[in-house]
């Protein structure tokens, strides 16, 4: 299971580490078709209906259609080289990090390690710490998901330079405010009710049936992508707004456009002009998103956690199964 085990102690920090990578990298070729369509429709000023003069993407097979049509197959991957690093350092951070908070708080309270109250706490701070080594590209990765055609920048070290030379080293951290107070909420509660559904499970299916660990994996998941996707969704518009930040002229052709402040002035301007149902564009691509990443996430980190502790231990004195 997820987090530190004393029971089970085959997972170490460099495992754990390695495992991160490898499910973030897998799960982002699967979902980015899923993730930019979000982007696009998080940033739309416009409202999402076919009503709304001038509104570019009024749902999600709309919007397919459109940016196959007009972009191409790529499209659906653009920006996908800095989303893998993002992913990939990102997982590696994320999960090194919960592993040892929660060893930590094993070795040092007198807290139960495998509480769910420890598994928010502790996944908040892991994956705060990951945002803040992560942040620079998850920028590029917006910028890159959300500019059309003609493109402003031609590949990674192009948009690194201009950036950097055009707006300064900031502006790779633009969006970081709204990104830590939502992270922080947002993975404490994919960790705690992961953890939660785990143990739910375990005490409903009998130990005979617990044959399908890895299915159980995704759909426990699934089910805590949704729930803490939802409940802290508007920050994650509010860092995608602030992200394209000086970055309006590459957006003319998706509709209108603003220029943000700040935090609250982006909260401000969007509850004035689009209502409180702005804050939650894009909220369907991205509940599909956050069901299928954070099963994928899941499920291949225990996967990949089982058969590096098999390697380690092909004797069976793996890892126990979730």
């Amino acid at each position: 299971m997820v987090g530190y085990d004393p029971e089970a102690k085959c997972v170490s920090t460099a495992a754990a580490a390695a495992a991160g990578s490898a499910s973030g990298f897998v799960t982002r070729v699967l979902v980015s078709p899923l993730d930019v369509i979000k982007i696009r429709f998080q940033l739309q000023i416009e409202q999402l209906s076919s009503r709304s003069p001038g509104a570019k993407y009024h749902g999600i097979l709309q919007a397919v259609q459109r940016i196959f049509q007009e972009e191409g197959l790529r499209a659906f991957w653009k920006g996908h080289v800095p989303a893998q690093f993002l992913s990939v350092g990102y997982g590696a951070v994320q999960f090194m990090a919960f592993e040892s908070l929660t060893k930590l708080v094993h070795n040092v309270t007198s807290y139960n390690a495998r509480d769910s109250f420890v598994h928010f706490v502790c996944g908040g701070l892991a994956a705060c710490t990951a945002t803040v080594a992560v942040q620079p590209v998850d920028t590029l990765r917006t910028r890159f998901a959300a500019q059309g055609e003609p493109k402003i920048y031609r590949n990674l070290h192009h948009a690194v330079v201009t950036m950097y030379q055009t707006e300064g080293p900031r502006t790779f951290y633009r969006g970081l405010t709204p990104t830590i107070i939502a992270i922080f909420p947002y993975a404490g509660l994919q960790f705690a009710f992961y953890n939660a559904l785990q143990q739910f499970s375990e005490w409903v299916i009998p130990a005979e049936g617990k044959k399908g660990g890895n299915v159980k994996n995704l759909v426990c998941g699934s089910c805590a992508g949704i729930i803490s996707k939802t409940l802290t969704y508007p920050f994650d518009l509010f860092k995608k707004r602030l992200q394209v930040g000086g970055f309006e002229h590459a957006r003319a052709a998706f509709g209108q456009v603003r220029i943000y402040r700040g935090l609250l002035d982006c909260i401000r301007q969007t509850m004035r002009e689009e209502g409180p149902g702005g804050f939650f564009k894009g909220l369907s691509p991205s509940l599909l998103k956050a069901a299928v990443s954070t099963g994928l996430i899941f499920f291949w980190y225990e996967l990949f956690c089982s058969l590096l502790c098999a390697l380690k231990s092909p004797d069976g004195t793996a890892r126990k199964e979730g």
